[in-house]
């Protein structure tokens, strides 16, 4: 698996990149994925580029930092997301019928406000159009009711333990979407884990419920696309240099502050 610079938003690829996301990305997985291995396995075998079969040693300088050796599962056809606060979609469902994905949350919650506790609000793989939030039921319906709970059950010890750990670093992980896969019947972690482009990252610092929240991750790059009276389809527009500089510059500081390194760019 190889990561690059490119980065997504609503589901849109943009046209340019932002320098050193690929690298974050990786070594963050790498960092969450060693983390994790007490709680479930994963699909990571090696991040050193010279573990890889022999053709891909010609390539060192573009794979090096910035792509994993894995093993190949069968990926379960759903998103699962944990959430500890409310914020996104889940905000926006809240507000129309006071649940999110099935779950009844009590009334008067504010907009980014912390959860009682997190929940499982899992949702579609989209191969066309949008993800779409679904119920546990749902989840049943698409992957069985034996392995729906565990699921549920593994995607909330992961959140909660990343989010725990990085609280005490300065982060707070106000959600985080995770990926699973079957290999020979076990059930593995996959994908990405618990990195700016799959969660939403808040300085702890300057956090307070009741309205939007200043981000480690590219939110900051949807909120400033939203600004644009883009209509969310393709072609995306171009991203002006300092909104790439700050984007780069926010990814290296939420891995500087997760692993207490810098990362070397």
């Amino acid at each position: 698996m190889v990561a690059t610079d490119r980065i997504s938003a609503f589901d849109v690829v943009l046209p340019n990149g932002i320098p050193h996301k690929g690298r974050v990305l990786t070594q963050i997985s790498r960092f969450w994925f060693e983390q994790t291995r007490h709680l479930v396995p994963n699909h990571l075998l090696s991040t050193r580029v010279g573990d890889y079969p022999p053709p891909l040693g010609n390539h060192r300088e573009v794979l090096e930092g910035r792509s994993m050796l894995v093993s190949k599962t069968q990926p379960l056809p759903v998103e699962c997301v944990a959430r500890g606060y409310l914020v996104g979609s889940g905000w926006k469902e809240y507000q129309e019928s006071g649940s999110v994905c099935g779950l009844r949350l009590r009334p008067g919650l504010k907009e980014c406000e912390r959860l009682d506790e997190p929940i499982f609000t899992p949702s579609t793989k989209a191969t066309v159009g949008h993800d779409a939030n679904i119920s546990l039921h749902e989840v049943e319906q698409i992957v069985g009711r034996e392995l729906a709970p565990r699921l549920r059950d593994l995607t909330l010890k992961i959140y909660q333990f990343a989010a725990e750990y990085a609280q005490q670093r300065g982060i707070l992980v106000a959600d985080t979407k995770m990926e699973f896969g079957l290999l020979d019947g076990e059930l593995l972690l996959i994908d990405e884990l618990l990195t700016p482009d799959s969660s939403r990252f808040w300085p702890r610092e300057s956090y307070q419920p009741g309205r939007g929240q200043p981000s480690f991750d590219k939110q900051y790059v949807r909120d400033y696309l939203e600004t644009l009276g883009w209509d969310k389809a393709p072609p995306a527009p171009e991203l002006p240099p300092d909104v790439v500089q700050a984007t780069s510059e926010k990814y290296l500081e939420a891995y500087r502050l997760l692993t207490g390194t810098d990362l070397l760019v």
